[in-house]
């Protein structure tokens, strides 16, 4: 096992990593910016370095200030968290190089499933089900016309070599497909040093349903069944729970033998997890995987009873999964909340600034995944994601009932936040029904 890990991230994942490694007996390296000296997390660690000013592209997304913070504390490992370099195929071919354990896939495997469009190709060879569309990267507006007509309007434009919403744009007709085929280029462009997009058709009324997998290196690979993420804003998730509403155990069967599938094909270790989307009628479509523990995971650590962190860790040290597929067993229900510094009634714009209050809420079945206190200053060079709120019940109507009591007990002063919205939805009559898809957010809130 590991003597000693850096935690090349920030924030609430780098607390609960930070956390994860006291427990197992592992010193913990913290790295911050100039932005984040004075958080609370910093002195939980053994050690502490900052690696530069707040801006993410000379902190925490420069490869050379993380790997010499590593090399001065003489880690064996680095886990990247989510975000920042945690997909970074360059980032673990360093680690390797440097004779450090990167904590996630090999960068081989990343490399594999990275590119969207290979990815697609990949699950096609693997006989998953996938959304009609380009079969490469589109080159110009007249392939894109081509494609569009081909498949049928609506269509989708995605990114070729990202996530997160960035370089994702709906088109309904030729006009808009024009326009938000250049818009989409640049976007991603921007975000991804990447500016390749491909187009899909356009799933309506579709549900997003994401399964995690997770590998060990001696050939073990197991599912952890599902989370739903259809409520979502632009593509960026604003809530997550599992089980899904319209789940069935041979609909979970199928899925996550298929997530098992594309993961033995692309080589995957370490965890991971495939999206999908799943239509009116329940068939699904691979989207892509992301090479990372996800944000989101929390739910299901909270109905399997199996902690994802951990795993990674041990995987990464070359040990074998603590457990195999029939011994995975899902209880009870889950949901989080992803609270953020944000203006939902103006456009969702970012709020940086001085939370003056704050009160986490608690009780039988709550957990809040944070970082922030009274007195925390937001820094705007990140996400506006300042805390997750996740809770565990037996069925639904009860998780539904204990989030929105959490809810109205959650206290952050100074700045807006989503938590008057998740309130509203958790009273919307769709949501309690679980009758939602990905339009819900737009349909009823106008966003």
């Amino acid at each position: 096992m590991f003597a000693r890990i850096l935690v090349a991230n920030r924030g609430e994942i780098a607390l609960r990593i930070i956390r994860a490694c006291k427990e197992m007996g592992i010193e913990s390296v913290a790295v911050y910016s100039d932005a984040d000296r004075n958080n609370h997390y910093l002195k939980l660690a053994d050690y502490a370095i900052c690696i530069g000013p707040g801006p993410a592209q000379k902190s925490y997304l420069d490869i050379s200030r993380i790997v010499s913070a590593a090399e001065i504390a003489d880690v064996d490992a680095i886990h990247p968290g989510y975000g920042f370099l945690s997909e970074n195929a360059h980032f673990a071919e360093v680690c390797e190089s440097c004779n450090i354990k990167f904590i996630g896939p090999s960068a081989e495997s990343s490399r594999i499933a990275s590119d969207k469009v290979s990815a697609r190709e990949l699950a096609k060879k693997c006989r998953i089900p996938t959304i009609p569309g380009s079969e490469e990267a589109i080159k110009d507006e007249k392939q894109a016309l081509d494609i569009a007509h081909r498949v049928g309007y609506p269509v989708m434009i995605k990114a070729a070599g990202g996530g997160g919403g960035r370089g994702m744009r709906a088109a309904h007709n030729d006009v808009s497909l024009v326009h938000n085929f250049l818009a989409a280029q640049a976007e991603a462009g921007a975000a991804f040093k990447n500016s390749a997009v491909y187009i899909e058709k356009y799933v309506e009324k579709a549900r997003h349903i994401e399964i995690q997998i997770i590998a060990d290196s001696h050939g073990n690979y197991v599912h952890l069944g599902e989370r739903d993420c259809t409520i979502q804003r632009r593509f960026q998730k604003l809530i997550e729970e599992s089980p899904s509403p319209v789940m069935t155990p041979s609909l979970r069967k199928d899925m996550g033998n298929a997530a098992i599938a594309f993961a033995r094909a692309s080589k995957y270790v370490n965890a991971g997890t495939c999206e999908f989307l799943v239509d009116e009628r329940g068939k699904f479509y691979f989207i892509e995987m992301n090479r990372r523990i996800q944000v989101e995971h929390p739910v299901t650590e909270m109905v399997t009873g199996i902690d994802l962190i951990k795993e990674q860790i041990r995987i990464a040290a070359g040990q074998r999964l603590s457990f195999k597929q029939n011994e995975v067993v899902w209880n009870g229900w889950a949901i989080e909340c992803r609270i953020n510094a944000e203006n939902p009634a103006d456009g969702f714009k970012p709020s940086p600034g001085k939370i003056t209050n704050y009160f986490a809420p608690g009780g039988p079945g709550v957990r809040v995944d944070s970082h922030v206190f009274s007195g925390y200053q937001i820094p705007p060079y990140y996400d506006s994601m300042i805390a997750k709120l996740i809770v565990h019940k037996k069925t639904r109507e009860e998780a539904v009932s204990c989030m929105k009591r959490a809810l109205s007990e959650y206290v952050v002063e100074g700045v807006p936040t989503t938590i008057p919205l998740h309130l509203a939805i958790f009273d919307h009559t769709q949501y309690i029904k679980g009758q939602v898809d990905t339009t819900f957010i737009e349909s009823y809130f106008g966003k």
